[in-house]
């Protein structure tokens, strides 16, 4: 009945009551009327149809205004409702109306001034999984104060779940019933550790994310036959590359190595080998291992903790291309020609001993100040060839479109009991923007090998950006007071190129490349290849870090069932084709829960850093302007809030056309770009926010970083 409703209701764009949808339907008895009324209610719950206050129905998609999706509730009062093939659709922090972080919602999208936003109309579910929080004490009774301050719910706990808990315990809380409207029956399930505690701080942001750290029992039982070394049989129907120069580059702490590369040079073109650790030959479809590894979907680097997706047996042992061992590897050796451009490629099964674990200092060293450190002598001239071939590719990267938004990153330096001493600029030298290159080149000829082939697989996905958001961003750039030649009528990535290259030399390029990259859709996996937009790629994959990212791993499966096994079967075909369709969306909303963990963490740190600095005057940039205040970001990446209230001497009006809060008496005004001196007034670790106030060149009393 319900696909006869659909259809019946189609083209019809005026809300009906359920008997006249009867009648349209031309039901006759009771017990039709009551079918209908139930299959109702089944397609207002899959969110197809709409049920008005007055209870009548309309198909959504009749309904252009109204809109259904998941709200995400930034940190600065405002939301999101996310939506599929859509963009996001914004909402101020006054038009939530009741509804929290992670609701189901239905939304109305309406017009302030130029912009189009949306209001909250109804919660049409509500999901809350687990949640973190920390023991307190009120009045002799212990509560959870949760650490989301965006779950704006009330906890009744069973009193036998505290019985092992203390003040300054965190501690995961299950909901089990609700009582009424945001009170729920709870109980604390599992106790992470006293907030103090080196460590304890972190976990709670994973668990808060569904970041599980432990493996269960069976992926332990499993580890046991899991062995330390390869052995001869491993590598029998495998191509020997140990007499290659082959070699790894990564940070100082890497441990889990998934990447090696390799260089040569046959007549005029360059054969370059990248390598990556084989670990489907370890992780397999239908085990304890391969379902840990799909349901994590990503590691997670939260500050200096790895919350690895496979054990640390195999990630930093036994798949890991740790100098000096064998190991087993997918290897894709490509002949790439003056221009950049991949003539002749293969990929094959291989096992491999890597000569040497480079660190990206010491290559940088070489490539840009041409200081050969020990132990590097024999590796140096092939290192400036890799450097010379990186180059090559990017200007072919560019010339079709690449985007570099060159956004720089925060790192949080930590001391040896987990607090942060120091915050810094991630800097990004030739090392590491060639094995970037490195890698796009081989996730590239890998997904256009599969293209090509015409067989089911998982490709990361860009879509072309929504043209009213570009177009808001070049209204917000006239704002600044700045023209711009690139036209934006035809929605190209060197269009996107041309914006970044005219903005390049303005103080605000930080700020407005960021804007950009929000203008743009977000990057995930999808079976269906349409491309990636911000490569200028007609066709990509992640291939090169199998280790971290489940993606990666189901792309050495299916080129080991399509390459190596030549199984093209039809009962192959269609279970990828069907499979794939969960393992892509799956993966996708893993990486955005690692993404989310990881912002939390660095703005956690960042806080807990400026604990230390209160007090203390520095100079920054006016990065968001609300109209609660503004925010200011600092040369380190701190980024803290100076509130309206604390504007002394006039009354400070939002006025968003302009970007700028501008006072009511004196005409003074705090836009985005602006530098300006700010005093840090607070900063706390537990709610993740610093607090800045302006200050006068009168009232400068504090030290300047």
């Amino acid at each position: 009945m319900k696909e006869e409703i659909i259809k019946t209701l189609k083209n019809v764009h005026e809300a009906k009551e359920a008997i006249e949808i009867n009648d349209m339907l031309n039901l006759k008895t009771a017990e039709e009327y009551r079918d209908l009324e139930l299959a109702l209610e089944e397609l207002v719950s899959e969110f197809i149809i709409y049920r008005t206050k007055k209870d009548k129905y309309i198909l959504l998609k009749n309904c252009p205004n109204l809109k259904i999706g998941r709200l995400t509730v930034n940190k600065k009062g405002y939301g999101f409702v996310i939506l599929e093939r859509e963009d996001d659709l914004y909402i101020a922090s006054d038009n939530l109306n009741g509804a929290i972080h992670d609701d189901i919602v239905l939304a109305e999208i309406i017009i302030n001034g130029v912009k189009k936003e949306g209001r909250i109309l109804k919660i049409l579910k509500r999901e809350i999984n687990d949640m973190v929080g920390e023991i307190i004490v009120k009045n002799n009774k212990m509560y959870v104060d949760l650490d989301d301050d965006k779950k704006d719910i009330e906890l009744v706990l069973k009193k036998e779940s505290l019985t092992n808990c203390v003040p300054g315990h965190k501690v995961v809380v299950r909901l089990l019933k609700e009582l009424d409207k945001k009170k729920y029956l709870s109980e604390v399930i599992k106790i992470l550790g006293h907030k103090d505690d080196p460590g304890v701080d972190i976990i709670s942001i994973a668990y808060k994310y569904g970041i599980e750290i432990e493996f269960n029992e069976d992926v332990e039982k499993e580890l046991k036959d899991i062995p330390n070394e390869v052995s001869n049989n491993e590598l029998q129907g495998r191509v020997d590359l140990t007499n290659k120069q082959i070699f790894t580059i990564d940070s100082d702490h890497t441990k889990d190595i998934d990447d090696a590369i390799s260089l040569e040079k046959e007549n005029d073109l360059y054969v370059l080998g990248v390598h990556i650790a084989d670990v489907s030959h370890y992780v397999k479809e239908n085990t304890a291992l391969g379902d840990a590894a799909m349901e994590r979907g990503t590691s997670c680097y939260l500050a200096d903790t790895v919350i690895p997706m496979i054990p640390h047996k195999l990630s930093n042992g036994i798949c890991s291309l740790n100098e000096g061992v064998i190991r087993l590897t997918m290897s894709c050796v490509m002949k790439i020609n003056g221009r950049g451009k991949v003539v002749d490629y293969d990929i094959f099964q291989s096992y491999i001993k890597s000569q040497k674990k480079m660190t990206y200092d010491a290559v940088n060293d070489i490539l840009m100040h041409d200081i050969i450190p020990k132990g590097y002598e024999e590796y140096a001239s092939t290192l400036k060839q890799m450097n010379e071939l990186a180059h090559i590719l990017r200007k072919e990267k560019i010339s079709r479109g690449y985007i570099d938004f060159d956004l720089d990153e925060a790192e949080v330096i930590q001391d040896e009991d987990g607090r942060a001493i120091d915050i810094v600029r991630r800097l990004r030298g030739d090392g590491e923007i060639l094995i970037e290159d490195f890698m796009i080149a081989a996730n590239e000829t890998v997904a256009s090998h599969i293209y090509n082939m015409d067989l089911p697989f998982i490709y990361r996905i860009h879509g072309t950006p929504n043209s009213e958001k570009i177009d808001d961003f070049v209204n917000l750039v006239k704002l600044l007071g700045y023209e711009l030649s690139a036209k934006v009528t035809d929605l190209t990535s060197i269009t996107m190129q041309r914006l970044l290259n005219e903005l390049s030399e303005k103080p605000e390029f930080s700020i407005l490349s960021s804007m950009l990259l929000r203008s743009m859709k977000k990057a995930e996996y999808n079976k269906d290849n349409i491309g990636h937009f911000g490569l200028g790629s007609k066709a990509y994959t992640h291939f090169t870090s199998p280790i971290r990212r489940f993606p990666d791993l189901t792309v050495h499966r299916l080129l080991k069932k399509y390459l190596v096994l030549n199984d093209l079967s039809m009962s192959t075909i269609k279970y990828y084709d069907n499979a794939l369709v969960e393992i892509a969306e799956h993966s996708s909303e893993k990486e955005v829960s690692s993404v989310n963990a990881e912002r939390d963490v660095l703005d956690m740190k960042m806080a807990e850093y400026m604990e230390n600095h209160i007090g203390e005057i520095y100079e920054g940039m006016i990065t968001t302007v609300t109209n609660f205040g503004f925010f200011v970001e600092l040369p380190n990446l701190v980024e803290g809030l100076v509130h309206v209230s604390t504007l002394k001497g006039d009354f400070y009006n939002y006025i968003p056309e302009k970007l700028a809060l501008i006072g009511q008496e004196t005409k003074k005004q705090y836009r985005i770009g602006d530098i300006i001196k700010i005093k840090v007034i607070n900063a706390s670790k537990q709610t993740a926010m610093i607090d800045f106030a302006i200050v006068k060149e009168s009232d400068e009393d504090g030290n300047k970083e």
